[in-house]
C-alpha cells in the first residue's frame, strides 16, 4: 500500500506553538490563514503541488504552479506581515523545530544531505538536529526565496478588508521580489541588491543583517519554496545523485514545524503545521459531511476551487 493512502496531511497555523491557538490553513485556496497578536498581523498561504489532505475537497493544485518562476515548485509558504513592534534583522529567523529531539531517526545520509542543503541551497541555515530540542533556522533575509518591501502605515488596512472567501474570482498573487511605495526607497537607502539571489548573498553578512529593521507598521511580503520536499510522495527528493530520502520511514510521529521567530527574545511570530494523521484518523478530523457540502464549504457555492488566475 503507497504511503499516501495510508496517510492524510493536515496544515494548521496560529500564533505559538501551542496547537490550540490554530485553525486549518485551506490549501491551495485564495483564502488565507490570519494572525493577530501584538507583535505582528499576518496572511498566510500554503500550496502544495499533487496535494492529497484535509479537507479532503481541497483542489490538488493551483495556479501558483503554472507561473514560470513555479513550475518545478512542489510547495510554497508564501505570507504578508505587518510587524507592530520594530524586530532585528539579525534576528528574525524562519525555519523548522521540534518538541523533541530526532536524531535516533535522521537517515545514514543525513549529515550529506544537509551540507549539500548548506552548500548549495541555504549558506546562512543553522541549527542542531541532534540535540534535545532540535532546530534548523536560517536568517529571514537570507534565506527567504522572495523578499517583497511593502509600504508603511497600509498593511493593517489590507487586513482589514481582506474578506475574499473560497471559490471567488480574487488572483493568486505571485509574490516577486522588489519593493512597493515607498518601500523602494527603504531598499534602496539599505543596499539590497534587486535580485533575490543577490540579496540572500548580500544579507549573508552578519554585520548587514544588524543594520536592517523590519519596521513596525510597514508590510512585508515573503515566499518560501524549493523543489525538494514531495508532500504527494512524503519524501525528500535532493538530486544531486542521491536517492529520495521516505519522510515516513524516519518518521517518529511529531509533525513537521515551520516557524517565523524572533530569537532575541524567543518569541515565535506564528507557527505553521504540517501533520500526517492516518486515514482512519483524518476521516474523522475531516468529518462525515456530505461530499457536497464539503466542497462548499471549502470553496463557496460558486465552486471556482482552483479556476483563479494568475497576475
Amino acid at each position: 500500500m503507497s504511503h499516501h493512502s495510508q496517510y492524510h496531511l493536515r496544515v494548521t497555523a496560529g500564533p505559538t506553538y501551542d496547537t490550540s491557538t490554530h485553525t486549518s490553513v485551506l490549501v491551495n485556496t485564495s483564502q488565507p490563514a490570519t494572525i493577530s497578536t501584538s507583535h505582528l498581523s499576518a496572511r498566510i498561504h500554503v500550496r502544495i503541488q499533487d496535494y492529497r489532505g484535509l479537507p479532503d475537497s481541497s483542489p490538488s493544485t493551483s495556479p501558483y504552479f503554472a507561473h514560470p518562476q513555479h513550475l518545478t515548485s512542489r510547495y510554497s509558504i508564501s505570507f504578508t506581515f505587518t510587524p507592530r513592534r520594530a524586530l532585528s534583522g539579525k534576528h528574525l529567523v524562519f525555519g523548522n523545530d521540534f518538541d523533541h529531539p530526532i536524531r535516533d531517526r535522521l537517515p545514514p545520509l543525513f549529515d550529506k544531505a544537509f551540507g549539500i542543503v548548506k552548500w548549495w541551497i541555504d549558506p546562512g541555515l543553522e541549527g542542531d538536529v541532534y540535540g534535545d530540542a532540535p532546530y534548523l533556522y536560517g536568517a529571514l533575509l537570507s534565506s527567504i526565496n522572495v523578499l517583497r518591501i511593502g509600504e508603511k502605515g497600509t498593511g493593517e488596512e489590507k487586513e482589514e478588508g481582506k474578506e475574499g472567501g473560497e471559490g471567488d474570482n480574487e488572483e493568486v498573487e505571485v509574490f516577486e521580489e522588489g519593493a512597493e511605495g515607498d518601500g523602494e526607497a527603504v531598499r534602496r537607502e539599505a543596499g539590497i541588491p534587486g535580485e533575490s539571489g543577490r540579496r540572500q548573498k548580500f544579507f549573508l553578512d552578519e554585520a548587514k543583517r544588524g543594520e536592517f529593521v523590519f519596521e513596525e507598521g510597514r508590510e512585508y511580503k515573503c515566499d518560501f519554496f524549493n523543489p525538494y520536499l514531495d508532500f504527494n510522495e512524503f519524501a525528500l527528493k535532493l538530486g544531486y545523485g542521491l536517492p529520495p530520502i521516505s519522510i515516513i520511514g524516519h518518521w517518529d510521529g511529531q509533525p513537521l514545524r515551520y516557524v517565523l521567530k524572533d530569537r532575541e527574545t524567543d518569541t515565535e511570530l506564528f507557527v505553521i503545521i504540517f501533520e500526517l494523521l492516518p486515514t482512519e484518523e483524518a476521516k474523522k478530523a475531516d468529518g462525515a459531511k456530505d461530499p457536497e457540502e464539503k466542497f462548499e464549504e471549502v470553496h463557496g457555492e460558486g465552486g471556482a476551487g482552483n479556476d483563479d488566475e494568475l497576475d
